[in-house]
């Protein structure tokens, strides 16, 4: 284990945005439980599809494209309330 420091943009909550050394722009932490919710999801759409169930995919994806668009609008606002322009 390596300890270093990191410039924290937002709180240390879930999704705080991080820039860690040498990176020129930060990231997004996601902690390890909610890493695996979001790969559950991608699962339940997975399989909602394999069976042909296309509203059950397409509503387990919309859940999953709210939770990543409110990550996208925390990381976005981060940077932008830093002076940083955004990476895409």
């Amino acid at each position: 284990m390596e300890y270093i420091a990191a410039e924290l943009f937002t709180d240390a909550g879930n999704g705080a945005v991080v820039r860690l050394p040498p990176r020129k722009f930060p990231g997004v932490l996601i902690q390890g439980d909610s890493l695996s919710i979001i790969r559950a999801d991608v699962a339940e759409i997975m399989r909602a599809c394999d069976q042909g169930d296309i509203d059950e995919a397409r509503e387990a994806a919309a859940i999953l494209l709210v939770g990543l668009d409110g990550l996208l609008a925390r990381y976005t606002a981060a940077l932008k309330d830093h002076g940083i322009t955004r990476p895409y």
